[in-house]
């Protein structure tokens, strides 16, 4: 994937879903404020909010899938 990802984007394109991936992450496992993540980050607010809205809302359910398969990696090892 991070080969595909390198063909396909620009490097400030790969930093920007970086920045959406390391937020989802933040919004399932911690108990962090939106205000909190972006101080934290430096992602804007707005961002935050779009994100959490795709983890939580909308029926694509992409972050959730990716979340949970990345998850289950971490527990066998």
């Amino acid at each position: 994937m991070s080969r595909l990802l390198t063909d396909l984007c620009t490097p400030a394109e790969i930093r920007t879903l970086a920045e959406r991936w390391h937020v989802a992450r933040l919004l399932d496992g911690t108990d962090l404020s939106y205000r909190d993540i972006h101080e934290a980050t430096g992602v804007s607010t707005t961002t935050i909010v779009r994100v959490a809205r795709f983890l939580r809302q909308e029926p694509h359910q992409g972050y959730r899938a990716a979340i949970d398969k990345v998850g289950a990696k971490d527990a066998g090892r």
